[in-house]
């Protein structure tokens, strides 16, 4: 903090000019971002020489240094944001690093939508993880080169990814945890390096895209109070749970960019923290990428609001870069680091600094062959048409079918073919929770209620929605379509679909800030139109100017007419008039009645936030009837089922990032409670009553305290949030084609009992490997339909410190299926002087075994695994016994046949 008192003082007196000064400035060079061409044109030049940085014969830093140095200060400056504008007199195209990848391409429009996170996550499976990265890199390539090729350069076009979220689930409250990889800091730190080596690809000279290993450090709820939260931990806590994941992604994956995090650690902000930035990740890891901030953590240095820590945005600007941060992600307050040209005017940040993040930056985009011919990088030619392929889609199929977590089973499981199916629930029919947050458009999604029927025969297979997700959030919306929307015809006839007219608009002008985006109304008569059967659809291009990324207005008119009475929401973007009523909220509607329906609304570019291509092509209006009796309807279909499959859970449009939600159990994006909302469990009890067999699904990015369900329900499967193939993986799993093989990335725990509160960062009495009581379904639990057992655990009989550990282990699938296994190792180390986990995994794989059929699985676990961390965070090596353990889950939690132990001496 003793930078931040030297400059707190020069700057306090200069904060009102200041504040009124940076608004037009930042404004200026934000509006640069309106060059949208990606190619590299010829810099200016009073000869014909090719500018050095363009000469690919040089080294890479050569050419880094020979750009930077021709640029002026504000040039440099302006680089620094994540929007970044183009020099045209230097041949440099405008960029935007900020892009998504977290389980496949998102918000550019269709990608593969692989699981969540936490979902592949839940494979526990290394090498399949690098496979699904590899997809998404691919897609990544083949869209920016399409972006490309059309001049786009808006967010979401680039190749810097901020992926993966390697942070430690370490409280289930916490809403963004579907983003991780759970709670295990092993766990999570080796599908970190999957994940990562699979975006960045594996050529000597160009990355395929850079990975981002985020949110560093120490983050991880709640999000309400993020921007303003001190966590004070412990440097045991530090080295022993929060870093841990980081320093692989570093040192193993050597992810390209690291993102700083909105939190201070120990007083300090986290993008202006030296022992973070400086020490750990520059000095002990020996990081060489660029540190990006996440979005307005530069802000939160001054906001009253916010850390409040620093008097203006020109001393926070100075400390982020003095301290290691880059790149400003400064989204709707702008850029504060647009304030370090009077930073470094004032003195308070020297301009050698700006040149060291500059390079930082451009090496980036130079690795990414960003100034090379096309021709030169390998991945350029990576076809659009790999997006959403048949391989691809296969995979996203894979990845469910592995992510799957059978939590329990009393033997319905598999089901018998030609029964009937009851299929009830919010989440049946819910396609949000296939795709959980930071998601693309998937290309082919497939609900459970879609899978089931699919597999099992439309005729076999009933529907109710059963209840609202929670309070008035419901599940169950439904596209309007031409079963309910007409159209006169040229004459006269009324006609199914939907008449929709597509106009050019007027363009507002950039003073005008009451408006988030500029283009404000339709202008002239229509210049194309079209019939829709379903108020749904994807344009890449504009239906007026046939180019992407162009504003267009669209009129969509039609007679609507219910097929049943009630009271009707709506949900979708457009102003909606009935009768001409313009509508908000809720409206009664009755059977057969024709009304007149109307939908106004501007497919629009976001200047600011400088994102248009993923909001222009993607469009749907839905509608509920929430006056249906939909607990009666679900008794009615249930009555005549033979069993009754349960799509039950939460959703992320209630769990996730900073969420304007404020529900029982439920705040501003985390959970208060971990039971499932009060609606379900009265549908679940209420259907249990029948007499029928009950397989609960539950959908979720955390988990659950599913009590009353366990003691009652004859199966239980954990879906997460699984992907646009996620209906028919399920479907093949309760019919028993294929074989449950997940296993749970974190704890289910019975009750919040014994818990610190949400901002205490103590490890003490959480996840699995300090939890001191008794949890409703372990770290590691899965079940499958084939008994698997485990003997012959072999190890020597004393190990040298500093030596690795290998181990083999017997595995014999007793069952009549085939099976992937998932084998865990895990350690105790009773002798070490500092306190240390109960246990640790240390290793796992997954094994194909035939039924019927015996293997032998090796593992080995490295020294550097085999080390505690004592209380003043060093890491060191052990000495004494341990305790191992190789099986099918935690020790305590299987046993017998399960698992294999054995006990060795390390001196």
């Amino acid at each position: 903090m003793s930078y931040m008192e030297d400059v707190k003082p020069a700057v306090s007196s200069f904060k009102k000019r200041f504040a009124l000064a940076i608004i037009p400035l930042a404004l200026t060079l934000a509006s640069c971002t309106k060059v949208h061409s990606q190619q590299v044109v010829r810099a200016e030049s009073t000869g014909h020489n090719q500018p050095d940085y363009l000469n690919t014969a040089l080294p890479l830093d050569s050419r880094v240094n020979a750009l930077v140095e021709s640029m002026t200060l504000e040039e440099k400056v302006a680089q620094m944001y994540n929007d970044a504008p183009a020099i045209t007199r230097l041949g440099v195209p405008a960029y935007d690093y900020w892009n998504e990848a977290l389980h496949g391409v998102a918000r550019a429009g269709e990608a593969t939508v692989f699981p969540q996170a936490i979902g592949l996550a839940a494979m526990w499976d290394r090498a399949f993880l690098n496979q699904v990265a590899t997809v998404i890199s691919d897609e990544g390539r083949a869209k920016h080169h399409e972006f490309k090729q059309d001049g786009l350069s808006y967010r979401y076009t680039g190749l810097t990814y901020w992926s993966p979220n390697i942070n430690i689930f370490r409280d289930p409250r916490w809403g963004r945890g579907q983003e991780t990889y759970g709670e295990d800091p092993y766990l999570t730190g080796e599908l970190g390096v999957s994940f990562i080596t699979g975006l960045q690809g594996n050529d000597d000279k160009y990355l395929k895209t850079a990975a981002t290993a985020k949110h560093f450090a120490v983050h991880n709820g709640p999000e309400i109070s993020r921007h303003s939260d001190n966590y004070v931990v412990s440097d045991k806590d530090l080295y022993e749970t929060y870093l841990p994941a980081f320093e692989k992604a570093v040192t193993e994956a050597n992810v390209e960019a690291v993102m700083c995090a909105y939190n201070r650690v120990n007083d300090a902000p986290a993008c202006g923290s030296d022992m973070l930035l400086k020490e750990i990740l520059r000095g002990k890891y020996g990081f060489d990428g660029h540190v990006m901030s996440d979005c307005g953590a530069i802000a939160d240095f001054y906001d009253p609001k916010a850390h409040n820590v620093t008097a203006s945005p020109a001393a926070a600007a100075a400390w982020a870069v003095t301290s290691g941060t880059d790149l400003n992600c400064g989204t709707g307050r702008l850029s504060s680091f647009a304030n370090l040209i009077f930073a470094v005017q004032k003195g308070f940040i020297d301009e050698s600094l700006i040149d060291q993040a500059v390079s930082r930056l451009f090496k980036t985009r130079f690795k990414l062959g960003m100034f090379d011919p096309d021709e030169d990088v390998p991945f350029a030619s990576i076809p659009s048409e790999s997006v959403g392929s048949e391989s691809h889609l296969s995979k996203a199929l894979q990845a469910a079918e592995k992510s799957l977590v059978m939590l329990k089973n009393n033997g319905i499981l598999p089901l018998k073919k030609g029964l009937k199916v009851a299929v009830i629930g919010p989440n049946a029919d819910n396609p949000d929770v296939l795709v959980g947050n930071y998601n693309g458009l998937p290309v082919n999604p497939v609900t459970a209620l879609e899978g089931i029927r699919n597999y099992a025969g439309v005729d076999n297979v009933a529907f109710s929605a059963g209840s609202a997700l929670i309070a008035d959030v419901y599940g169950h919306w439904q596209v309007l379509d031409n079963t309910v929307l007409y159209h006169n015809d040229k004459d006269g006839r009324l006609v199914p679909g939907a008449q929709a007219e597509y106009f050019e608009v007027t363009q507002g002008k950039m003073s005008d800030f009451s408006r988030p985006h500029f283009p404000v109304e339709m202008s002239g008569g229509p210049v194309s139109s079209e019939v829709l059967d379903s108020l749904s659809f994807r344009k890449t291009h504009s239906p007026v100017t046939n180019k992407i990324a162009e504003d267009y207005g669209m009129v969509l008119k039609a007679v609507l007419i219910p097929e049943k009475s009630g009271e009707y929401r709506f949900d979708g973007a457009g102003e909606i008039s009935i009768e001409g009523r313009r509508i908000n909220g809720s409206v009664e509607l009755e059977a057969g009645v024709s009304y007149d329906l109307e939908i106004r609304h501007i497919f629009s570019v976001n200047t600011i936030a400088n994102t248009a291509y993923s909001h222009l092509r993607d469009w749907q209006m839905r509608w509920v009837n929430v006056s249906t009796d939909l607990l009666a309807e679900s008794e009615s279909v249930a009555q005549q089922a033979d069993v009754i499959v349960m799509a039950v859970g939460i959703s992320p449009r209630i769990e996730g990032e900073e969420m304007p939600v404020k529900l029982d159990g439920f705040n501003y994006g985390d959970r208060s409670r971990i039971d499932l909302p009060a609606e379900q469990q009265a549908l679940i009890k209420a259907l249990h009553k029948i007499g029928k067999p009950v397989v609960v699904v539950n959908f979720s990015g955390s988990a659950m305290a599913l009590n009353w369900e366990d003691e009652h329900a004859d199966a239980i499967i954990q879906a997460f949030y699984p992907g646009e193939a996620a209906g028919t993986a399920l479907a093949k799993i309760l019919w028993g084609e294929v074989n449950p093989s997940g296993r749970l990335p974190v704890t289910f725990y019975k009750n919040l009992d014994g818990f610190a509160e949400f901002d205490d960062y103590s490890m003490a009495n959480r996840t699995y490997r300090y939890f001191e009581g008794e949890v409703l379904y372990p770290f590691g639990h899965g079940l499958g339909y084939s008994e698997i057992q485990y003997s012959d655990l072999k190890t020597p009989a004393n190990l040298n410190s500093g030596s690795d550990l290998e181990i083999t282990v017997s595995l014999q699938n007793m069952g009549p299926y085939d099976a992937e296994q998932v084998t865990q190792l895990y350690v105790q180390m009773p002798d070490a002087p500092a306190g240390t986990p109960r246990i640790s995994l240390k290793g796992f794989t997954r094994t194909f075994l035939e039924n019927q059929t015996k293997a032998s699985v090796s593992l080995t676990v490295p020294a550097s695994e085999l080390t505690y961390i004592n209380d003043k965070g060093s890491r060191v090596a052990y000495k004494g016994k341990l305790n191992i353990f190789a099986g099918d889950g935690q020790p305590g939690y299987v046993d017998g046949t399960r698992i294999a132990q054995a006990s060795i001496n390390i001196n």
